[in-house]
């Protein structure tokens, strides 16, 4: 299979287990344009061309967030990419700031290419706040996830210089460093 093929399978899979989801935003945005603009991230400004990285970056969500599992990836998209999405997945059965401690615990020790993933990821989350913040959210909120963000970053660092230096500009100008 060509990788053009292998990008729209993910993409497709991504659509079809997000379809019902939307963002936090007013707006209510699809979900789906939060994987789709993570792999955009990667490809158009990070310059990674690795098609494994980038089908995980489409489904870094699916475990997590949807009733996909790990077997059902695997199943369709091979061990690689269900490995890089394994490493990027939280596990839901712990509370929130659990959650939140083991990600800063465990970025500094994933792989390069989950690495890229997180940090693709983190960008867009942070972007997004910029753009518009969730329903519910206070200024605060908003706050203590970018100071958040530059811990999980901190582990991640070494990995991509371009989007390293874009989340630098976005915790400058909240006065996180």
């Amino acid at each position: 299979m060509d990788v053009a093929s292998q990008l729209i399978r993910c993409a497709n899979f991504a659509a079809i287990k997000h379809k019902d989801q939307r963002r936090k935003d007013a707006e209510k945005t699809p979900y789906i344009n939060h994987p789709i603009g993570v792999a955009y991230i990667l490809t158009e400004e990070a310059g990674v061309t690795d098609v494994h990285v980038i089908q995980a970056a489409l489904l870094h969500d699916t475990v997590e967030d949807t009733d996909t599992s790990f077997e059902e990836l695997e199943e369709h998209f091979g061990p690689e990419v269900t490995g890089l999405v394994r490493e990027v997945t939280d596990n839901k059965s712990l509370p929130s700031p659990l959650r939140k401690l083991e990600q800063i615990k465990h970025a500094p020790n994933t792989s390069p290419k989950a690495k890229l993933v997180k940090l693709a990821d983190k960008l867009y989350n942070l972007r997004d706040l910029n753009r518009a913040t969730p329903e519910g959210w206070t200024e605060e909120r908003v706050h203590k996830y970018f100071e958040w963000a530059s811990k999980v970053v901190a582990g991640l660092r070494g990995t991509n210089e371009i989007m390293e230096k874009e989340l630098d500009k976005l915790f400058k100008e909240r006065n996180v460093l």
